[in-house]
């Protein structure tokens, strides 16, 4: 659950800041700020400020009717498909999809993440190579307004935060129409089933099946 357990840190700009924190969600006050300062040190030979506080890599390929709001970085290699909304507060890595009609709001993609289809993704951190199957989302505030409590066996964590979406851990992949409920955490090499409401912590090399019912990979 901690970032060390989840993520390889080689595959984001953000891995200093990251490294300064111990769970992942605690990162999600200050990412405004940091995006702000980060895009500001970003090479001007191959990130374009093309309005004030977006960068882009030079290799990405934005579509014309996407809509980008500040802060935000993009980077080497990362397609933004028709009518993706990024709310702002968002750091993409290289060689991430963002599709059509998908929605970003603080959040760091490592690289090679995909949100290609239909996905609310809010408030998360999403591991290098993982991937959000069509229409999946993640829910970031909970039915009664109060603050997200990270819960799984043994465990009750106070975030302090009303607003925590999923952290999902490197090579997560996430069934068609999930729904990851607020304070998700899912470790590596998971797979979630179409379909699934997940909530609390899913052990890495693991099978989210039907029913909540997790099952080990290596059987």
């Amino acid at each position: 659950m901690e970032i060390t357990q989840l993520y390889d840190l080689n595959h984001t700009l953000s891995a200093e800041y990251l490294k300064g924190f111990k769970y992942a969600w605690q990162a999600l006050s200050g990412l405004k700020e940091f995006i702000l300062t980060l895009g500001k040190s970003l090479d001007k030979n191959e990130y374009n400020e093309v309005s004030p506080s977006v960068w882009i890599h030079r290799t990405a390929k934005i579509a014309p009717t996407a809509c980008l709001n500040a802060p935000l970085i993009i980077g080497a290699d990362t397609e933004v498909r028709h009518c993706a909304f990024i709310r702002g507060s968002a750091l993409i890595g290289c060689g991430c999809v963002v599709g059509n009609s998908t929605e970003l709001k603080n959040v760091i993609l490592f690289d090679g993440v995909q949100v290609p289809h239909y996905n609310y993704v809010g408030d998360s951190i999403l591991g290098y190579k993982s991937h959000m199957g069509a229409g999946s989302i993640t829910s970031n505030v909970k039915s009664d307004k109060q603050n997200v409590v990270i819960k799984g066996e043994g465990i009750r964590i106070e975030t302090g935060l009303k607003k925590v979406g999923a952290m999902l851990g490197d090579f997560v992949e996430v069934g068609c129409n999930s729904v990851l409920n607020p304070g998700t955490v899912i470790g590596r090499n998971t797979n979630i089933y179409p379909l699934s409401c997940v909530r609390g912590v899913i052990p890495a090399n693991s099978i989210y099946k039907t029913g909540g019912i997790v099952a080990d990979k290596k059987r």
